[in-house]
């Protein structure tokens, strides 16, 4: 079956879920974790659910978080247990620094 695209959606992914799948090393299971919570949340359009929809979306993230460690390790990339190092706000500024600047945004000029 052929989908067809909704006018208003771009070709990429949510930009609040990163790619955990890269060459420099393992992912973590908080990553897995972060990445699940964002995706229950676009899909349910509920950022914190209503306290009788709780257990049914905490029940979401932990099954979509197992099902991404399954496929990040079937397809090659190691799983380790640990936090998401994105929720440090300090490393995610030194990450972020460390990129070249993006063609796609223009530069400021200073």
């Amino acid at each position: 079956m052929v989908r067809a695209r909704h006018p208003g959606y771009g070709t990429g992914m949510c930009r609040s879920i990163r790619n955990l799948r890269r060459p420099e090393g393992a992912a973590t299971t908080g990553e897995a974790e972060a990445a699940a919570l964002q995706y229950v949340r676009k899909i349910s359009g509920y950022r914190a659910p209503a306290a009788r929809n709780q257990a049914a979306f905490e029940a979401a993230v932990a099954e979509v978080a197992e099902a991404t460690e399954r496929l990040l390790q079937a397809i090659g990339t190691p799983v380790e247990d640990g936090p998401d190092p994105w929720a440090d706000p300090a490393y995610r500024r030194m990450i972020l620094a460390s990129r070249p600047p993006r063609r796609d945004r223009p530069v400021a000029a200073g």
